[in-house]
């Protein structure tokens, strides 16, 4: 028979956890550590304790104290899927992509019916780069539970990531038709239109996502870009203005901004916009490469190669920044430097039109008329309906049986004589 004193400290304990609960559910997470705090001082093997006070400490970012308390349930209570499935959460959201899967493959061999453990794990998958891992996972847990509305949202997000935007999309129709209320549905099937090039059905899917939340910045960025893309520059622009005001730190929003202030020709505001970004993302490449774009338009070449240089620095591959250094340093008269770096662009990419073709500009330029040429036959055989490059080369062509005619007539003068 249990120890009467010891079923009054157990009952201390169950009313603490349950006033702990109700704060929490208030988002009074210090108050309800507290009275978790009591509850495990009362009953140090109460699992149940450790594991809403490491909820608690996960809502208020102490992950490390949040494993803690998860690790102490999963050593009272091994067979606990909550347990993994609660330390496999926080310790993706510290970056721990390896071990949350791995916690998050013990849930579910402890509960093959885990439906939101399949989730969990398919989010750690897409966040390490697995988008087949992840579709495996989002398609298992709908099939547990068929109205899993962030199941089908993630689902879509892999596939869009992979570029099937077409499957993403009917994903995202199944999200709205389960939840007509879903604002980042409507954002993530605007976006996937967007890629399919449906601009005005992006569009609409902004709106619908403004609507629904018109504090959400992501969606005005997203909204901005089809409009740019449309070519409705100051419409893109108020809709950047929007996510900036919402979210000072969106360095997207400020790099996308940029870019339709550089296309309107507003070179100086479009180079602030730039500084924005790159102050706030150090390490964006596709930044600094848009201002090196703009100040090569403002005529600044070495600010513009400097800018191409560090965009390579942390893009090594970035066949864009190599192609529009080229052309910088074309500009600046070193043919010799920009035919090495359209040299790295076909090396990239085999199939880059525009880089043959600049590259034979540069070949020009330094008096090699065989090998601009041939430069501008392969470009002509990889885009054969570009009356540009046909010209350039025909133009050539020309220059060169100019060159072997007077060369001839010379001869003969000299033969003549």
């Amino acid at each position: 028979m249990p120890d009467k004193n010891q079923s009054e400290i157990q009952k201390q304990a169950e009313q603490l956890v349950i006033q702990g609960d109700t704060k929490a559910g208030d988002n009074d997470y210090q108050d309800a550590i507290a009275d978790y705090d009591q509850a495990i001082a009362l009953d140090s093997d109460y699992a149940l304790a450790y594991n809403n006070r490491g909820v608690a400490k996960h809502h208020q970012g102490d992950l490390p104290g949040a494993i803690a308390d998860y690790d102490q349930v999963i050593a009272l209570n091994p067979h606990d899927a909550d347990a993994y499935n609660n330390r496999g959460l926080a310790k993706r959201q510290r970056g721990d992509l390896p071990g949350a899967i791995a916690d998050y493959d013990c849930a579910i061999a402890l509960d093959p019916d885990f439906a939101y453990a399949y989730f969990s794990r398919g989010t750690a998958k897409i966040n390490n780069g697995d988008h087949d891992g992840a579709i495996t996972d989002y398609t298992q847990a709908i099939y547990l539970n068929p109205d899993f509305t962030d199941a089908y949202n993630n689902r879509g997000n892999a596939k869009s990531a992979q570029g099937d935007h077409a499957d993403a999309i009917a994903d995202y129709d199944q999200v709205i038709a389960l939840n007509p209320h879903d604002d980042a549905a409507y954002n993530n099937r605007g976006f996937a239109k967007h890629h399919q090039g449906d601009l005005p059905g992006a569009i609409a899917d902004f709106d619908h996502a403004i609507a629904l939340n018109p504090h959400d910045a992501a969606a005005y960025n997203n909204r901005g870009l089809a409009k740019h893309h449309q070519g409705d520059l100051p419409g893109a622009i108020a809709d950047y203005d929007h996510a900036i005001a919402l979210d000072p730190d969106h360095d997207q929003a400020y790099n996308n901004q940029g870019n339709a202030k550089r296309d309107q020709g507003d070179l100086p505001g479009a180079i602030a916009d730039f500084d924005h970004a790159i102050a706030l993302n150090p390490r964006d490449a596709a930044a600094y490469n848009n201002r090196g774009l703009a100040k090569h338009r403002q005529g600044d070449l070495p600010g513009a190669i400097a800018d191409y240089d560090q965009t390579i620095a942390f893009d090594p591959h970035n066949v864009a920044a190599y192609n529009n250094r080229g052309n910088a340093k074309s500009d600046q008269g070193d043919y010799a430097g920009a035919i090495a770096d359209y040299d790295q662009v076909i090396a990239l990419n085999p199939h880059h039109a525009v880089a043959y073709n600049n590259r034979g500009i540069a070949e020009h330029r330094q008096g090699n008329l065989p090998g601009a040429i041939a430069d501008f036959d392969q470009a002509i055989a990889l885009e054969p309906a570009n009356h540009e490059f046909i010209a350039q080369r025909d133009s050539v062509r020309s220059q060169m049986n100019q060159s072997s005619s007077n060369l001839l007539s010379r001869l003969f003068s000299f033969f003549k004589s």
